[in-house]
């Protein structure tokens, strides 16, 4: 017995207009999955703040057109440690002031405001170059979503949106063919 993977050739209901579908991770399509069964109808900008900070942009239609890839905030952090020999690694916390008083204030405010500018710029790009007639439901998962729960970026956060979207595409293949296990690839 093989596994179920859910990749680019499981019958999702998702298009995947990438040149090579093969690359779309499977986070990326559980996401869009489990975003596009909650969002029916309406074109979608899923924000994962994971590992790494991807979004993926969705139509109405149930096209993954895409999306954008950067650092996460971790790695962010990660990489100013290990390349910047002074400054050492910090807990990544909501910050309310932009300027810091301190080498760990500073490194903290730039990760969460340097973030947020980010994804403000990457929202209002992908909206005026993919949807400029018709604003996107812009959804915040993955485990530093919360961060920036009362930032108002977001029409809503599921931080357990990867999870939903495996459910959902399990759900569909198991009503086709036999169950027989689970991977992610």
């Amino acid at each position: 017995m093989s596994p179920f993977e859910l990749g680019s050739g499981v019958k999702t209901g998702l298009k995947i207009n990438y040149r090579n579908p093969a690359e779309v991770g499977a986070d990326r399509i559980a996401n869009a999955v489990a975003a596009v069964e909650q969002f029916p109808g309406k074109n979608l900008i899923i924000i994962d703040f994971g590992t790494a900070t991807t979004f993926d942009v969705i139509t109405k239609d149930k096209v993954y057109q895409g999306g954008t890839i950067l650092p996460g905030l971790q790695i962010s952090m990660e990489a100013l440690e290990q390349k910047a020999v002074k400054l050492p690694p910090v807990e990544i916390v909501k910050r309310d002031k932009v300027v810091g008083r301190s080498t760990m204030g500073s490194i903290q405010s730039g990760l969460y405001f340097g973030q947020m500018g980010m994804v403000k710029e990457l929202i209002k790009e992908i909206t005026q170059e993919t949807f400029p007639e018709d604003e996107p439901v812009v959804l915040a998962t993955g485990g530093f979503s919360n961060l920036y729960r009362n930032d108002n970026l977001f029409h809503v956060i599921v931080p357990e949106l990867v999870l939903q979207g495996i459910h959902i595409a399990v759900k569909k293949i198991w009503n086709k063919q036999p169950f027989k296990g689970l991977a992610m690839v």
